[in-house]
């Protein structure tokens, strides 16, 4: 029974490990960083953002700064009355849960400039590595009732 749940204890850390460590940094706009005339769509096109990745927005302080927002706001460039900005100039938000997230600048007209940025975030997903090439059989030992995992690995 203790091998057992060895067992089990060993298949769970190897099949969910490595989503614990397969979160990814995006530095928003690369070498650009967070700047005015920079296509931040272009930038998050192609790009998949899961639950647990990182989101850096790096500028020179005081220049530029990082707010949380709502669609209408983001369409409209609205700095929110009651948020707090990003100001530190190396800004890390973890994305913490899925749907859309919408940033944009509130200095002086950058966001209309094209400073903002709008991603889908994924829930996590199992990296190709980790995944079975062959799912495991069920098969009975005898004389009980009970299941047995039979694994086919490569």
């Amino acid at each position: 029974m203790a091998l057992r749940a060895v067992f089990v204890l060993l298949f769970v850390l190897a099949t969910f490990g490595p989503i614990i460590t397969s979160a990814k940094d995006f530095i928003v706009g690369d070498q650009s960083g967070w700047t005015v005339g920079f296509d931040y769509q272009a930038w998050a096109a192609g790009k998949e953002f899961h639950i647990g990745d990182k989101l850096v927005f790096n500028y020179p302080v005081g220049e530029h700064n990082v707010y949380k927002v709502n669609g209408t706001d983001f369409q409209n460039c609205t700095v929110p009355l009651q948020g707090t900005p990003l100001t530190s100039g190396n800004d890390t938000i973890v994305l913490a849960t899925c749907g859309k997230k919408w940033y944009i600048c509130g200095v002086a007209n950058h966001c209309s400039l094209g400073q903002k940025l709008v991603i889908t975030v994924q829930p996590q997903a199992l990296p190709p590595s980790i995944a079975p090439a062959h799912p495991p059989a069920w098969s009975y030992s005898r004389g009980t009732k009970r299941p047995f995992f039979h694994f086919n690995w490569p």
